[in-house]
């Protein structure tokens, strides 16, 4: 079963990375780098390259998924990371740009600090078989302020928002999706035989809500950076917010865990995080984009 999990985990990172990838060229071309409207994004469902994009995301999140199952988290996880590599080699052939030294460290950074955060999360963590109504309601509360939060910037600075704030909500909002789905899969599981009864309307329409900004967030991403922050913010934010909560708040702490474990899980979050921070400033693409504003800035009289 480890065999066929690490094949699926390797398979959907690569489904992951080519749709990023076909999704980022396709907006791009779209918008022209402008800020995707919602006449836009209704647009795109009727175009080939987009659909095709987002058919072989959803096949690598259903790899993932089922990967997840089959084999233990510190084999799987790690796994997905190297969508981030995929993703910018195939990205940089796409567009002619040649990888800067900038932006391999900072990939590194994203794989590395990602990596070993999975490693060390799964040694400090245990798995919480129930989850109270409250911890649960908790989260849902936590996730209506974040959807608030990304919500207002999203609608105040809706045409100079960076594409890292739009990815950077992205992998808050998934963080929370991971977990909510995660609870609500106990709660249909639950050996008390009541399935939908056990589940929280709340729940349900936090998962909703999270989901649909968080999609919005994503294409409005692509329309404004690489496609590789995208992936990033996926594969680096979204699992951190989730273990991140799994240890806050539903107590998945164990209780001997030493202080030195603590600090290390910190310090591997931050060189993620600083990471895809690096990538969202110092990527080709983005550096051209930038050098193109200069000089479009001095020839306007």
């Amino acid at each position: 079963m480890v065999g066929l999990a690490v094949f699926l985990a390797v398979l959907g990172a690569f489904c992951l990375a080519f749709g990023a990838q076909r999704q980022g060229s396709a907006v791009k071309a779209d918008t022209g780098g402008l800020a995707l409207s919602s006449y836009g994004f209704l647009r795109l469902l009727r175009n080939p390259r987009w659909v095709f994009g987002l058919l072989l995301l959803c096949a690598g999140m259903a790899m993932n998924a089922v990967a997840l199952v089959s084999a233990p988290l510190t084999v799987v996880q790690p796994i997905g990371a190297i969508a981030l590599v995929i993703t910018t080699i195939v990205n940089a052939k796409d567009q002619g740009l040649s990888i800067n030294r900038a932006t391999v460290v900072a990939i590194s950074a994203c794989v590395t600090g990602s990596a070993m955060f999975v490693l060390l999360a799964v040694n400090v963590t245990q798995e919480n078989h129930h989850v109270s109504f409250d911890d649960e309601l908790t989260i849902v509360l936590l996730l209506a302020l974040a959807v608030g939060l990304f919500g207002t910037l999203a609608l105040v600075f809706k045409h100079r928002m960076s594409a890292f704030i739009y990815i950077l909500g992205a992998g808050v909002l998934f963080g929370f999706v991971a977990v909510l789905t995660r609870i609500i899969g106990k709660h249909l599981l639950d050996p008390n035989g009541l399935a939908l009864l056990n589940v929280q309307w709340y729940s349900v329409v936090a998962i909703v809500a999270a989901g649909g900004l968080g999609s919005w967030f994503v294409q409005s991403a692509y329309s404004g950076g690489p496609p590789d922050l995208v992936i990033a913010g996926l594969t680096v934010i979204d699992p951190i917010v989730g273990i991140a909560i799994g240890i806050a708040i539903l107590g998945e702490l164990r209780p001997d865990v030493h202080a030195v474990l603590a600090i290390a899980m910190g310090t591997a979050a931050s060189l993620a995080i600083v990471g895809v921070i690096a990538l969202s400033r110092h990527h080709p693409e983005v550096t051209k984009r930038k050098k193109d504003a200069r000089k479009a800035a001095g020839r306007v009289p």
